[in-house]
């Protein structure tokens, strides 16, 4: 099964996909420290620099899955929140790869500031192009006259392809990712095939984790932390614990915990240990200012930005439980997002840390890509049986 890989970034959300047994066809990339991530970790003459305008789509042999990431920077709540009228809002493109491909499916992520209320029609109109890519605007105007014509679609003649569409606000935390990550996933299946998507169930909970800190001790056990050496919890965490108690009773929490900082750091070596890991270098200069005040070592971190707020910034540093603080270097911001460690991001710390902090986790990812995977299997067989029994004889 073959995939398009558009706004593919450093390729979290590729590396997913590959791990859950896709191949790629080709990736589409604007930024050149992006590029040089993908050729390092995928074939680099399927990577495309340049412009998604002027990528060739027809070039392109049967392809399964589109999938990307367009610029979040259109809805993001730290930037300018022009949607449509931002010159980086690259979901038309991402709906004329839909219409010119014809995948089987798609999957698609950006930020949680694209639910706003601000943006609610623009969304709609997302989904509903996403659902009928061949419908073109009557009128040729606007958007917003397109989402009308879109709205009362069943009033023409549409003979194109359609897509079941559906979308979920995640938190990646949910699915073991270490890391309070909410993101905004869509995806599509084409109506002829018949797949019947569901997002994959969260496996992992924040009720757990709280459990095990709080209610047994086993977090710290598992550690080998004492007991002893913790400070005294205050009395929100023991009213939370006592509540918790009560919700469960004799029976515990029936999902894995959240993953923490120190979870996915395990093994890991101080930075400024003579360590022999390239990208895990210590960086100096660390400084907490109001919102920004770090990750705590023994909860999942929080989201890895890429934007001014993040690079430099609180969210892309650790703080530990006796309230020192540093930044991440890139293998530990790497691990937070759930990419192999040998996985390599070119670029300066900023630069690279902008990378990872675009990505989608791999984690993530690759869940996404084994519950579409089993779908499409499952549609292949069903065309393959049908097939088979109009060629038995009578």
């Amino acid at each position: 099964m073959k995939t398009l890989e558009v706004f593919s970034g450093a390729g979290g959300l590729a590396k997913g996909l590959e791990l859950s047994g896709f191949e790629h066809a080709a990736f589409v990339e604007f930024n050149k420290h992006a590029c040089d991530s993908l050729s390092e970790n995928f074939d680099p003459d399927r990577v495309f620099f340049g412009d998604i305008k002027d990528f060739d789509l027809d070039a392109l042999e049967q392809i399964d899955i589109v999938a990307g990431g367009p610029p979040c920077q259109p809805f993001s709540v730290g930037g300018k929140h022009k949607a449509d009228q931002d010159s980086r809002d690259m979901f038309p493109y991402a709906i004329r790869a839909i219409e010119r491909l014809a995948p089987k499916a798609f999957v698609f992520e950006n930020v949680k500031g694209l639910l706003r209320q601000t943006f609610t029609e623009y969304f709609e109109y997302i989904i509903l192009r996403l659902s009928y890519p061949d419908f073109p605007s009557i009128t040729n105007t606007d958007w917003k006259a397109h989402l009308e014509e879109l709205r009362h679609i069943e009033d023409f003649s549409y003979t194109g392809k359609k897509y079941d569409v559906s979308y979920k606000l995640i938190n990646a935390a949910d699915y073991g990712v270490p890391q309070t990550r909410e993101r905004v996933v869509i995806v599509g299946t084409r109506s002829d095939l018949g797949m019947s998507w569901t997002f994959p169930a969260e496996t992992h909970s924040e009720d757990r984790l709280f459990w095990e800190m709080y209610v047994t001790g086993e977090y710290w056990d598992r550690h080998k932390i004492s007991r002893a050496t913790l400070p005294v919890s205050d009395i929100s965490i023991k009213e939370r614990a006592s509540r918790l108690a009560e919700k469960y009773g004799m029976f515990e929490p029936e999902a894995l915990p959240w993953k923490t900082v120190r979870d996915a750091l395990l093994g890991v070596p101080d930075p400024k240990l003579n360590h022999g890991i390239i990208d895990h270098v210590f960086k100096d200069g660390a400084r907490t200012y109001p919102g920004h005040t770090g990750s705590d070592f023994d909860w999942p971190a929080k989201t890895i930005k890429a934007g001014g707020h993040g690079v430099p910034g609180g969210e892309n540093m650790i703080r530990f439980g006796d309230g020192s603080i540093r930044y991440l270097t890139t293998f530990e911001a790497k691990r937070l997002q759930t990419f192999p460690d040998d996985f390599v991001i070119k670029g300066s710390w900023g630069e690279a840390m902008r990378q990872i902090g675009n990505a989608v986790p791999v984690l993530l990812a690759e869940r996404i890509g084994r519950q579409l995977a089993l779908e499409i299997g499952r549609t292949t067989q069903r065309s393959r049986n049908a097939v088979w029994k109009t060629t038995q004889p009578a």
